[in-house]
């Protein structure tokens, strides 16, 4: 996910915290425990060297995928991944293949592409993927994600996009709920999931946000 290179800021020149630095801060890590512990497992039958190995080629193939939706939305030329391994590469071709027919089942065009915003009501900045334009001519957003599952997080970082934009565009409500797209780590699974109203996400980011506000203060008495 794309931030500002300088950071984000308010119209005054003020310095304001991104969405996934506030995330970042409340992060559940019952997920990042769960992979540790497998990884560590892996590690005890020899199938892998080190803590990080399998994590690292399995996320490359999620990563290719993503890069190859990126360029066909984009109207770009097909990637060549002939540099990279061939479990790897198929992996990825079987993900954007995947991708290719949920896009056409859905005929969701995309409008937009990684807008970076700033909420001077709320004072936190963000870069949404994609907002899309859905059959039903509603105006929905879409994330991609490669990961091995769908987290609370996820919801709740696409809520915060949802008021970024908003605040941003008030005439272009998000009126087609929120599509979460994910590239599964392992092979070329890939996985919609929709969600219709996101609300409550919405009042837990603002929550994270006054905490985040509240936990630095704190940390400065220290």
């Amino acid at each position: 996910m794309p931030t500002a290179k300088s950071g984000y800021k308010l119209k005054n020149g003020s310095k304001v915290p991104g969405v996934t630095t506030i995330l970042s801060r409340f992060k559940e890590s019952g997920a990042l425990l769960f992979w540790a512990f497998e990884q560590g497992k892996c590690c005890e039958r020899g199938e892998i060297a080190g803590l990080y190995d399998k994590r690292d080629s399995a996320a490359e193939a999620g990563t290719l995928a993503h890069a190859m939706v990126e360029s066909h939305i984009n109207w770009e030329p097909e990637m060549d991944l002939s540099a990279y391994p061939e479990s790897v590469a198929s992996a990825a071709r079987q993900g954007y293949a995947n991708y290719l027919r949920w896009e056409s089942d859905n005929k969701i065009v995309v409008i937009k592409q990684e807008m970076q915003m700033v909420s001077e009501k709320h004072a936190f900045g963000g870069c949404p993927d994609a907002i899309g334009i859905d059959s039903h001519g509603d105006r929905c957003l879409l994330d991609w994600k490669t990961s091995g599952g769908i987290y609370v997080d996820y919801l709740v970082q696409c809520a915060a996009y949802k008021i970024l934009h908003e605040e941003n565009h008030p005439d272009e409500p998000i009126t087609g709920g929120t599509h979460i797209l994910r590239f599964s780590k392992e092979g070329g699974d890939f996985h919609h999931h929709f969600f219709s109203d996101l609300s409550a996400a919405e009042d837990l980011f603002l929550l994270y946000r006054r905490a985040y506000e509240i936990d630095k203060q704190l940390k400065k008495r220290l």
